[in-house]
């Protein structure tokens, strides 16, 4: 359960989140539900979870968690205290080498307590000019171990504008971030057939989407 001092700061990173970027939902596929999701979206700046929880409406905000690399978000006391303590990420080791945790397992027993998750399956930052990263192999893991849960693409526009890398000031402007149709894993999909359909149920919410 937040502390008080918790709680305030959550709501007033959402709120500034809000008033810099403006920020609007767009809901392509089903309205937004309190179903238990797994929202997989783009990536291409550190602030992407804060914008998908901005505009999620209260219930399905309040149970709902970010998966972030640990490398980042424990790099720093105020980074802990945002990513740890304010947002209660997943935080997940991406060394291989160093990691005592299992990543699918440390999402499906946030699954299993009941929260919804907000993961990232290029698994970094996009700064490339491709439109997405190839999917890690993460989401399929996750899926083939939750295949109850749907899978709802979201995209997020602008933000890598609004915050470039490297700047410390953000640019005012307006995002939007748009919510796709839930999937599931089918029982006998392949890893490849399975990342390249959520791939591109997620390159269709994009703007520079070609028209069908």
């Amino acid at each position: 359960m937040r502390s008080a001092g918790t709680s305030l700061s959550r709501a007033l990173i959402l709120l500034l989140a809000r008033f810099l970027t403006a920020v609007r939902a767009r809901w392509d596929g089903a309205p937004p539900t309190t179903e238990q999701r797994i929202y997989y979206a783009n990536h291409a700046s550190h602030g992407d979870f804060v914008l998908v929880l901005a505009v999620l409406p209260r219930r399905p905000r309040s149970a709902a968690r970010p998966v972030a690399g640990s490398d980042y978000w424990l790099k720093s006391g105020v980074r802990r205290f945002i990513g740890r303590d304010v947002f209660n990420a997943v935080l997940i080791d991406r060394d291989r080498v160093s990691r005592t945790n299992d990543p699918i397992a440390q999402m499906t027993d946030a699954l299993d307590a009941g929260f919804s998750l907000i993961v990232f399956p290029e698994g970094t930052r996009n700064s490339t000019e491709a439109p997405i990263l190839p999917f890690k192999s993460g989401l399929f893991h996750l899926a083939k171990a939750r295949p109850s849960i749907g899978l709802v693409p979201v995209w997020i526009d602008n933000l890598n504008r609004v915050m470039p890398k490297g700047e410390f000031v953000p640019i005012p402007l307006i995002c939007t971030v748009t919510f796709g149709t839930a999937l599931h894993i089918a029982a006998t999909e392949a890893k490849r057939e399975f990342l390249a359909r959520t791939e591109a149920a997620l390159l269709a919410l994009s703007p520079k989407a070609s028209p069908p």
